[in-house]
């Protein structure tokens, strides 16, 4: 990797994790939920773009169906 663009992206993941630090602990637990919106609006999204003719009802089973292997890949690698 280009040593220029290793120091920014070193500098970039210090600056992250230092605002991380910063945050508050009862701001830090209200960015769990939001951030879990946040990847359901995107994946509920990629599904739509895939399956144009697909209802709601069908779009977020299929997003629960995904969220249900998440999990169990979850399950085998704890």
């Amino acid at each position: 990797m280009n040593p220029e663009f290793q120091a920014l992206a070193d500098e970039l993941y210090r600056e992250r994790v230092l605002r991380a630090r910063r945050t508050p602990p009862e701001e830090r637990i209200l960015q769990g939920p939001q951030l879990f919106d946040m990847a359901c609006e995107a994946s509920l999204a990629g599904i739509r773009a895939r399956n144009a003719g697909m209802d709601e009802a069908a779009l977020f089973a299929e997003l629960r169906r995904r969220i249900r292997i998440g999990r169990q890949l979850e399950d085998r690698v704890a």
